[in-house]
């Protein structure tokens, strides 16, 4: 496999927030992690892979005290989050980020029905998630995620505070039981995780619920958002947001009694 000229891939979308990527990751498995500069502390949303360290791609970024936020506990989101000294999650996800299963970046165990579902979707899979390494000498086998405790709790309500930023912790299960968003209220910009983003929405996973993500999904479109910034895919604003929202409850909204 070859090696990546850099793993991450940095935009700055203004002078407040900036995106980070791994292009050499499967594009299902491709987090954004964002970074929010504030005032008094900044803020990252999510932490990618943990195939190669996040800290040192974003140390241009970093110049003051920053706490990362978990949107939800899966390893495309929280591989980094260990390399931060304030971690903050929900705790219904927070025993799977202390202690994360274990994880691989072999397609080899995936089954047949998912794999061909992404195929049908137009995302084939070959045999591991990236296709490249970040340096020469990785061994794809080692792959695992470091524990990271959380040293926060977050929920319904609470605010991350940047001084000159406040965002506004919406709990949005569905994807999973603790997945979070950050709401901005002064700008309607909403870090939404995996609860809603441009793409195919997993809901079948072990750990999903979809009646919790029909509930998540009404909860929101009451939300007055201006922008997203999902955990994949392109950013996006209300109009598309109140299309997602109404085509996966239409969908799945017979969950609910």
């Amino acid at each position: 496999m070859r090696i990546a000229e850099r793993w991450f891939t940095i935009a700055r979308l203004d002078d407040g927030v900036t995106m980070l990527t791994e292009p050499h990751v499967h594009d299902v498995w491709r987090s954004n992690a964002w970074h929010v500069r504030g005032r008094d502390a900044d803020m990252l949303v999510d932490a990618g892979m943990g195939i190669a360290p996040l800290r040192p791609a974003m140390a241009e970024l970093i110049d003051k005290p920053l706490v990362a936020v978990a949107s939800h506990r899966h390893s495309d989101h929280i591989g980094g989050l260990h390399e931060f000294e304030t971690r903050a999650g929900h705790a219904d996800d927070a025993e799977h980020i202390a202690l994360p299963p274990p994880a691989t970046l072999s397609t080899a165990s995936f089954p047949d029905a998912f794999k061909n579902m992404m195929a049908g979707d137009g995302h084939p899979f070959g045999d591991y998630l990236i296709d490249a390494i970040p340096h020469a000498g990785y061994d794809l086998g080692a792959y695992a995620i470091t524990p990271a405790p959380l040293t926060r709790l977050l929920g319904e309500g609470d605010i991350v505070d940047l001084g000159d930023r406040a965002f506004e912790v919406l709990h949005l299960p569905g994807h999973t039981p603790g997945c979070i968003g950050l709401w901005e209220r002064a700008t309607g910009t909403l870090f939404s995780g995996d609860a809603i983003y441009d793409g195919l929405l997993f809901d079948f996973l072990p750990e999903s619920d979809i009646a919790e993500y029909v509930r998540t999904m009404r909860k929101l479109r009451d939300v007055p958002v201006t922008v997203v910034h999902g955990g994949h895919e392109a950013s996006f604003g209300r109009d598309r947001m109140i299309a997602i929202i109404d085509d996966y409850v239409a969908r799945r909204g017979g969950a609910l009694p």
